[in-house]
């Protein structure tokens, strides 16, 4: 939470690493910002060094406008974004969620290891440390990879033609024990479940067939020493995508004219999805992050 030099409020939203000390943020409200303005924190909020304050002034400043509320920002405060974040920030939370968590870590998968995304993947937050050791149990392969959510996954579709709408690149990394889990998987004659529509489209990305048109522009992936496959990808998941990787999908129930859903009806059918929200109205199962889970087969 940072304020203007004329004392207005503005909320930072930090999305993605753009260079040395630059970072893109979504600030809320952001008509009145300029490009050159300096930021401060909230009054009350102090910055410390490991050793000493932290350094005078204010620690942001506004490089350039992006479009649609988003900001290159320049962190100026002599802390690396990611301990000032640690000292100052908050988990980001849903716009429908008005209070703050009790329990921060509510809002994270047990399973999460890296910092980048601007949502937690929601399927993933119906499992429990315990719920995956029975899973392993009874003898299922658990594989590994990560999306960084944008933004853009969650805006709703403005354009009356749903191909016409675009999705920003997001950033992903897939093991390459887990690209061939998936690919001994299938050739055996088993099946994929994938936690999410976050795994579908880092999934479908990877183990699109080259030049295939369902791998979208710009999705060419780079093999790390490590052995992890690490990219971008614009992948747009709409009615009459071919499935390469994904057989079954655990999903929560998501809004109408997002691309969360329009994924949901290409994998399921467009008159099954309706039906089953249907039901789910019909029964008052609950939507958005902490509502609940179903498992298409």
């Amino acid at each position: 939470r940072a304020v203007k030099p004329t004392g207005g409020a503005v909320e930072l939203l930090f999305l993605r690493r753009r260079g040395e000390r630059l970072w893109e943020v979504l600030a809320k409200p952001s008509a009145r910002l300029r490009e050159g303005m300096e930021l401060r924190l909230a009054r009350g909020t102090e910055l410390r060094l490991a050793r000493g304050p932290a350094a005078a002034g204010a620690p942001f400043s506004l490089k350039r406008g992006l479009g649609d509320g988003r900001w290159l920002l320049k962190n100026q405060s002599g802390i690396e974004t990611e301990d000032l974040l640690e000292q100052v920030g908050e988990m980001p939370l849903p716009p429908y969620i008005h209070e703050k968590l009790d329990e921060p870590e509510r809002y994270q998968t047990v399973y999460a290891s890296e910092t980048g995304s601007a949502a937690a993947p929601t399927a993933g937050l119906h499992f429990t440390p315990q719920l995956i050791e029975r899973i392993r149990g009874a003898g299922i392969t658990l594989a590994p990879l990560t999306l960084h959510v944008g933004l853009d996954t969650f805006r709703p579709v403005s354009e009356e033609q749903l191909e016409l709408h675009r999705i920003h690149k997001e950033q992903y990394a897939m093991p390459a024990r887990t690209r061939e889990a998936v690919r001994r998987t299938r050739r055996r004659g088993g099946r994929v479940l994938a936690v999410g529509t976050t795994t579908v489209r880092v999934l479908e990305t990877v183990l699109a067939e080259p030049g295939e048109k369902s791998s979208a522009e710009g999705t060419e992936a780079t093999v790390e020493p490590s052995g992890v496959f690490q990219g971008e990808t614009d992948l747009f998941i709409t009615p009459g995508h071919r499935f390469r990787a994904v057989d079954m999908l655990l999903t929560n129930f998501h809004l109408p004219r997002s691309t969360l859903l329009a994924l949901v009806m290409a994998f399921a059918g467009i008159d099954e999805t309706r039906r089953l929200y249907r039901e789910a109205v019909r029964e008052r199962y609950r939507f958005y992050s902490f509502g609940d889970a179903m498992l298409l087969l």
